[in-house]
């Protein structure tokens, strides 16, 4: 790619196409593929990201909100889309837009049995989620027999799957407790294939399950951050890559002199003279504060320079006394070298929440 001229996030699709490949491997011949395209595709773009995966025949997608399936619909997108965490006023769009859901709860399963009732649906897919650690969403493991009567009753739904969700698939340290999990969802699982006749897709795995444990990869797996080049593990890491690179520019260079400050609230005073330059990306574009005062840092001609002085709104000032460079001159905020993962353990975080944070109004260019 030429140079960057402006703040841009490149994406790679054929870093996408790698990965996606390299995850499919693991799975067995018949085992579905679930590709998570959520918060614009873990901040890169949902669109162009499921049109290409659709394009290397993924088997389903997954989104968060019904607004986000609807935007893949929008765009012609037509495999299955799950959506993880619907909402009872979102239920009427979602079936018109033939999306599926997670019922989670007996409130949604209940309002949802309404919905399909009421829009003359027979058999709509939904998705039952059972809570087996995680404790964020999911039915417990008593609630099979209160389900299946539920389901019984109404031939407006038809369960396509049952899944749960890993809390600690990346940590082997974690490993019994991650092994419970699964022992409790298999359970789960035969209990409700028991009850209801039949025998609905199962699947719990998310990136690091599908890597760290393939017993229990059952019927589909789910796949994430590992789409993104990130594997959650030096190992891992290693067979992926990052498809997201955020760069920009130096709009200017400036020379503080000692004892002079730099930045809102006087937060940086020079011991020395320093030269400095400001880049075109801040706190709105998803670098937020607790980056800035020496914490992060940007690459400039493949040189580490510190962000200094508090971030502001949209500039971020680095520290370039010793990297020969010019106005204009590139700058690298994170990419397959200097990675997300990488710049996000500076303060405590994880590549989620950085790459998820870079904002929609930075241009997105794709490398194909």
């Amino acid at each position: 790619m030429p140079k960057a001229q402006e703040t841009i996030l490149e994406i790679d699709l054929k870093a996408l196409t790698h990965n996606f490949q390299y995850l499919k491997s693991k799975l067995k011949k018949n085992t579905k593929f679930l590709a998570v395209v959520k918060a614009f595709a873990y901040g890169s773009d949902a669109i162009e990201i499921s049109k290409h995966l659709q394009g290397l025949n993924v088997d389903y997608f997954a989104v968060a909100y019904v607004q986000e399936g609807v935007a893949l619909r929008d765009a012609g997108i037509t495999k299955p889309i799950l959506v993880l965490h619907p909402q009872s006023a979102t239920f009427k769009t979602l079936i018109d837009r033939c999306l599926e859901p997670n019922l989670y709860s007996f409130q949604t399963l209940n309002t949802f049995i309404q919905t399909a009732e009421r829009c003359n649906q027979k058999d709509y897919p939904v998705h039952i989620k059972f809570n087996t650690g995680l404790n964020r969403l999911g039915f417990n493991v008593q609630d099979v027999q209160d389900i299946t009567r539920s389901i019984d009753k109404t031939p407006s739904v038809k369960v396509t799957s049952i899944f749960s969700h890993l809390a600690a698939s990346e940590d082997l340290n974690e490993k019994a407790f991650t092994e419970n999990q699964i022992e409790k969802f298999k359970a789960i699982a035969e209990d409700f294939t028991d009850k209801t006749g039949y025998k609905p897709h199962l699947h719990i795995c998310n990136t690091s399950g599908t890597l760290n444990y393939p017993e229990a990869h059952f019927d589909m797996v789910r796949c994430g951050i590992g789409l993104y080049g990130f594997g959650n593990s030096q190992k891992e890491n290693k067979n992926l890559k990052p498809i997201a690179t955020l760069k920009s520019i130096i709009s200017q260079i400036h020379f503080i002199e000692k004892g002079q400050s730099l930045g809102y609230n006087l937060a940086f005073t020079a011991s020395k003279t320093t030269k400095t330059a400001t880049v075109p990306i801040g706190h709105a574009d998803g670098i937020g504060r607790q980056y800035g005062n020496g914490v992060g840092f940007v690459c400039i001609n493949g040189k580490k320079a510190s962000i200094i002085g508090n971030v502001c709104m949209d500039m971020i000032m680095v520290d370039i006394t010793d990297i020969n460079c010019n106005e204009g001159d590139e700058v690298i905020i994170f990419d397959s070298q200097n990675t997300a993962e990488t710049l996000a353990s500076y303060v405590s975080s994880i590549s989620y929440e950085l790459i998820t944070s870079v904002s929609q109004r930075i241009k997105r260019v794709f490398c194909r």
